[in-house]
């Protein structure tokens, strides 16, 4: 998957792919999250999907199911040093599929790849102008 990243102006800096723009910005214009906001709504919204699709495929409600995601900085570096997920289900949501719904979140494509990170490979490249 090929995405380009261009700046607009100011501190914004967009990138597009599929068809769509996803937009950031820095604190200071604030007309976007942070690329960093955007990283970390990732891997809720990502365990998001995983809990849906186990109530989906099971016909199960997931009206009333929401995540409470709790970003922890590492004072040591400052980057982020702890996620945590709290899946809040309504009192009406079957408790034997509790442990399931942790389960399916943990299946996660984002937290999986920050398990087992990319290798970055960050070059250069002169081109002419389109």
């Amino acid at each position: 998957m090929e995405m380009i990243i261009d700046f607009p102006g100011g501190q914004k800096v967009d990138a597009h792919f599929r068809g769509h723009t996803v937009k950031t910005d820095q604190p200071n214009d604030d007309t976007a999250p942070m690329p960093f906001e955007l990283f970390l709504a990732s891997i809720g919204a990502c365990a998001g999907i995983y809990v849906l699709g186990f109530c989906q495929q099971r016909g199960l409600p997931a009206d009333g199911i929401r995540i409470i995601q709790r970003n922890y900085s590492n004072p040591a570096n400052g980057l982020l040093g702890k996620v945590d997920l709290e899946i809040q289900v309504p009192p009406s949501f079957p408790a034997q599929y509790h442990a399931a719904l942790v389960r399916s979140a943990e299946l996660c494509k984002v937290k999986k790849t920050l398990e087992h990170p990319p290798v970055f490979d960050v070059t250069t490249k002169v081109v002419e102008p389109v």
